[in-house]
């Protein structure tokens, strides 16, 4: 049975029958949709090709990535949140600190938007916490960090690359829907919290 807590209400601070609240409702298949997408990301039936401590690390990653917002302390508390996670806590907060930058950046194929071109960083996981994050992990916060900075720089090789470290087909597809999600409510949330604040 879905809970009652909306989880992107919950991170923007909306309060029932608030005019935000009013704003959401009228857009209910879509704030329910988004709800179910969180659920089947976070609470699955079924998490053996993508583990619960693997998708909160991954979440935390990303959000951190973005700097300190709601979001991100949420998904950093989920991850401290038990003993399984909690070691990773310190090792994610570290890889968020050496990943952080701006972007897009990276390299379109030639031709005319070739000019649009932009270098940026390149991110690996420091050697020191390999092992403390472990090989799968390392994969995926290298690929997510491809997929949010530079996203047009995405290859076959990067497939591979998590294959290699024990990913499955789909731990990959779901890997890259969370992703996905992530980076959409960071959207949604932030925007919210832009009109709650600009109607107080």
């Amino acid at each position: 049975m879905m809970p009652t807590e909306d989880i992107i209400d919950t991170l923007a601070g909306i309060e029932p029958g608030s005019a935000l609240d009013v704003i959401r409702a009228r857009r209910l298949q879509a704030r329910e949709n988004a709800q179910k997408s969180y659920l089947s990301l976070f609470e699955p039936i079924d998490a053996s090709d993508f583990s619960l401590a693997e998708r909160a690390a991954v979440a935390a990653f990303v959000t951190g990535l973005h700097g300190e917002s709601p979001v991100a302390a949420f998904y950093r508390e989920k991850l401290a949140a038990n003993a399984e996670t909690a070691r990773l806590a310190e090792a994610i907060d570290a890889e968020i600190a050496g990943g952080r930058t701006s972007g897009p950046y990276g390299a379109f194929p030639a031709g005319p938007l070739s000019i649009e071109n932009k270098a940026g960083l390149i991110y690996r996981v420091s050697a020191e916490r390999k092992a403390a994050l472990g090989s799968r992990l390392v994969a995926a916060l290298e690929h997510a960090h491809l997929l949010v900075f530079r996203p047009r720089d995405a290859a076959s090789a990067d497939m591979k690359a998590l294959l290699a470290a024990g990913w499955s087909t789909t731990g990959i597809v779901t890997f890259s829907q969370l992703v996905a999600f992530l980076s959409f409510q960071l959207r949604v949330v932030s925007g919210l919290r832009t009109l709650a604040a600009a109607s107080a």
